[in-house]
């Protein structure tokens, strides 16, 4: 999931703290190690992505008539480690957008993924649902507008795994772009024993990919409308992502 740009990841070396008398939160920069470790893991992404075979079960309907415009692509966290490969082998090749910001934790944790986002060529915007959530709002909003796609992870970056955030929502609502769920399989893993059970890909293993219809949030839509459909967001979800 500030100023009317996204800041750059890379600042002073020590980030500023929300003073009492402001709620301006400044985001924790990539440090140079960080940025050395996102080197090596795109590189090793790029390597294990070459050897998946792939399955494409798009059901969405979103591609086929183009020209396709933007969407918020939302995607499980523990499925976090494909998620860019899919969207330029797939996604990006059937749209006409400039580019994909997604929204990174602020924490010193968001700066090493943020810098893995940097490699891959994608704007991160920092923040979430427990720091600096406004601010990343409209960040997303002022991306949205240039024509950028979104990405969100709906249940990051703390959890519990398999909930959608209502912050998915509001940003759905205020951006007007239609929801795109997506999620895969893999037939070989790891999952550490993290909260949300990351999935890491093993070398030669099938992933099927699934894309879900999209899923609008009228500007007027009330509270109880907003959660029926992330209800129904969190049902599809769910039901795309085999464990």
């Amino acid at each position: 999931m500030t100023a009317d740009t996204a800041e750059p990841v890379a600042g002073s070396k020590r980030p500023l703290k929300a003073s009492k008398s402001s709620s301006v939160v400044v985001p924790h920069p990539s440090r140079w190690h960080q940025r050395l470790g996102a080197w090596a893991i795109y590189l090793l992404v790029q390597m294990v992505s070459a050897t998946l075979r792939y399955r494409w079960i798009d059901q969405s309907g979103f591609f086929d008539k183009p020209p396709v415009g933007q969407a918020i692509y939302c995607v499980w966290h523990n499925r976090l480690a494909l998620c860019l490969t899919v969207y330029y082998r797939y996604a990006k090749k059937r749209n006409e957008t400039p580019g994909l910001a997604a929204m990174v934790s602020a924490s010193k944790d968001g700066g090493f993924l943020a810098a893995i986002l940097e490699r891959f060529k994608v704007q991160p915007v920092r923040g979430s649902t427990s720091r600096r959530g406004p601010q990343a709002l409209l960040e997303l909003t002022t991306w949205a507008k240039r024509g950028y796609d979104l990405a969100i992870t709906p249940d990051g970056p703390r959890g519990p795994c398999y909930v959608v955030q209502n912050g998915t929502m509001s940003i759905a609502q205020v951006t007007g772009l239609p929801i795109l769920p997506a999620s895969y399989h893999l037939s070989w893993k790891i999952r550490p024993r993290s909260w949300d059970r990351f999935q890491i890909p093993l070398p030669f293993s099938r992933c099927e990919v699934r894309l879900g219809k999209p899923i609008r949030i009228p500007r007027e839509a009330s509270d109880a409308e907003r959660e029926a459909l992330r209800q129904q967001l969190e049902q599809t979800l769910r039901e795309m992502s085999v464990d």
